[in-house]
Parts: structure tokens; C-alpha cells; sequence
């Protein structure tokens, strides 16, 4: 057999201040291309040994894959996308932060891509971003995550994806499941807790899956211990900061108002707290106000606002995280980011 050849020193790396390329690894630590390029890419079909030994070289030599070249030799990018449709920009901007922390050393970036489900073409329009940028793999945010055609068809074209939705929609490796039904059933329990029985609620739209959760979950909550909230006291809104102002001036006019209202955001509680002080309606001595997200907004008003903690950055986070495991990493059940309610100024007993 003919003897087998053994691998260069460092001292054979290019010079004339050249950077090291992964042809150059190959031949320093006498293994194929190929296994460098599984290395770079986390394969799990590589020896223990022979990873330490060829990533041992890599630091030596100061060697960083480019992630455009890593791309092109695997006819795709190393980039991961996030598509969403959300009105709630710190609700993205979280969910960005997360993602971010996942990929952060991993050699993968994030691009997003926003989009209007509404439109009918928008689905073709997500394929074109998947196609031209060559993902590796795609992050569904709610509302995107909870259209079963758009999960369809990145099968269909054979992109990675993660949904984040408030139930399980898919295969458990591929859904993070944020049980909104049980965060808004916690408010419910609260104000009755407090002494509530006039309670209204302004919800999502009716569209998104997450609206129907926490509507279901916060009215179950109340019947379950005999209340009925009345259907004057239930009003649709946007998850916007305007919708949540149009909806609370229709139930805080007049002298029949509500003592408690739960918004299924906190921006449309925000929405609430402006038309309470136009009124002169004091939070939360003659109202009590609860929103969902616990996004930044619910400390920052004034009275910091009561709501369910739905870790986002943890969802992101969580979400990435799925899309850069190797390929065929067992998933017995999907991953879960539990809500819980935290208690600020906003609630107290009606008067």
C-alpha cells in the first residue's frame, strides 16, 4: 500500500500576508476537503479526534470561514432568515435580539423579511427571498407561523423552518409553542382574585391564532368560576397602540364602565392608559388594567403596567437555535416557552 501522505506545517501556509483557505487546512491537517467543510458546518459525522486536531490547526493558523464561500460550496448561504407579519415592532426587535444570541459564533447571520399575509401574492414573495438568498433555514413568526401554506410550500422547496405559534401546528422539531391560553387564563384568575366581576377585554384580531388563544384561555378562566363577560364588554382591536385608544374609548364612555379591562398586548393597554387620563379615570384606584408580552412599554408606564410575561428574546432564541442543529437531531416533543403573570401597579381591588 502506498504510504499515506502526511500533513504540511503551518509553515507551508501561503505568504505575502495571504489568508489561509480551506484547501490549505485540508492539506496542513491531511484530511479531504470535505471533511473540513463538515467540520466548519458542524456535522456530526466526523471523528472526535479528527475535529479537535483540524480545529486545533484553524485557531493556529488564525483561519475564519467566510460565510459566503461556505455558502457557495454548499449552493446555499449561511444566513437564516425571519419572516414575520407583526404590527408590534418591539415584539420583532426582541425577537431579532434572540435570534441573534443563538447564531452569535455559529458562522450564520440573520436577515428579515417582512410581509403582509393578506396580500395574496405574499407567499410567492417569500419563496423569492428563500430562493435568492439560498437559506439555510427560515424563522416563522406569528402571524406568518400560523399559515399552513406558507409551512407547505418551504417544505415543498426543501428549507428548514421553525414556527413559533401559541399551539402546536407541526412536527416537533419544528415548533416553538408559547401556550398563550395559559398566561391569559393566569389574568383571568388574577383580577377575580382581586374582586372582580365587571371585567371587559380588548382582544387581538380574530384572524390570528394568538388572539383566539388568549381571548379563549382569559373567558374559559372567568366561566370556569361562573362568570360571563357580556359581548359590550368584548372589542376587537389590532394589537396597536391606536386600536387599543379606539376600543377604550368605547368602553370607559359613560358612567357604566368597566373596573378591569385585560388587553391581549401592551400596546394596545398604552391605548388604554391615554384615554383613561383624557378621561380622568384614575389607574388603578377606579380601574385596574392587564396586558400580555410584558414587553418593555408595561414598566415603563406610569402606573407600570400589570402583564403576562411571554419571553420573546427566549423564543427567538429558542427558534434559531433549532434551525442550526444537525440534521436529523431527535425532537420527542416541541419546545416551549411558558408565560407567567407579573404583577406591577396597575390592578388592585375595585373599589
Amino acid at each position: 500500500m502506498p504510504a499515506r501522505k502526511k500533513p504540511d506545517s503551518p509553515a507551508s501556509l501561503p505568504t505575502g500576508g495571504k489568508a489561509a483557505t480551506i484547501n490549505d487546512i485540508a492539506r496542513l491537517s491531511g484530511v479531504s476537503k470535505k471533511t473540513v467543510s463538515r467540520i466548519i458546518n458542524h456535522s456530526p459525522l466526523v471523528r472526535k479526534d479528527t475535529r479537535e486536531k483540524v480545529e486545533a490547526l484553524m485557531r493556529e493558523v488564525g483561519y475564519s470561514p467566510d460565510p459566503m464561500a461556505r455558502g457557495l460550496a454548499f449552493r446555499r448561504s449561511f444566513l437564516i432568515g425571519m419572516v414575520y407579519d407583526n404590527p408590534t415592532a418591539q415584539y420583532i426587535v426582541n425577537m431579532q435580539y434572540g435570534a441573534l444570541d443563538a447564531l452569535r459564533d455559529s458562522g450564520f447571520e440573520l436577515v428579515v423579511h417582512p410581509c403582509d399575509s393578506r396580500s395574496p401574492g405574499y407567499i410567492d414573495g417569500v419563496r423569492r427571498f428563500v430562493q435568492q438568498q439560498k437559506l439555510h433555514g427560515v424563522m416563522l413568526v406569528p402571524r406568518a407561523s400560523e399559515d399552513q401554506a406558507l409551512a407547505d410550500m418551504l417544505a415543498e422547496i426543501g428549507c428548514r423552518y421553525s414556527r413559533i405559534a401559541s399551539v402546536s401546528m407541526d412536527e416537533p422539531s419544528r415548533m416553538v409553542v408559547t401556550h398563550d391560553r395559559d398566561g391569559a387564563a393566569e389574568a383571568a384568575e388574577y383580577l377575580l382574585s382581586l374582586g372582580h366581576t365587571d371585567i371587559a377585554l380588548i382582544t387581538g384580531p380574530s384572524a390570528y391564532r394568538s388572539s383566539i388563544e388568549r381571548t379563549d384561555g382569559f373567558i374559559q378562566a372567568l366561566a370556569k368560576r361562573g362568570l360571563e363577560i357580556p359581548k359590550s364588554r368584548i372589542i376587537e382591536a389590532g394589537y396597536t397602540f391606536e386600536s387599543g385608544v379606539v376600543a377604550a374609548e368605547k368602553l370607559l364612555s359613560g358612567k357604566n364602565r368597566p373596573t378591569a379591562i385585560f388587553t391581549g398586548n401592551d400596546e394596545m393597554a398604552a391605548g388604554v392608559y391615554k384615554v383613561a387620563m383624557r378621561a380622568g379615570i384614575n389607574i388603578p384606584r377606579q380601574l385596574s388594567v392587564v396586558g400580555f408580552d410584558d414587553s418593555p412599554l408595561a414598566s415603563r408606564l406610569w402606573p407600570s403596567l400589570t402583564s403576562v410575561r411571554r419571553n420573546t428574546r427566549d423564543t427567538g432564541r429558542t427558534a434559531a437555535a433549532m434551525l442550526i442543529q444537525p440534521e436529523g437531531t431527535p425532537m420527542l416533543a416541541a419546545a416551549s416557552i411558558r408565560p407567567h403573570l407579573v404583577i406591577r401597579d396597575s390592578s388592585q381591588p375595585p373599589e
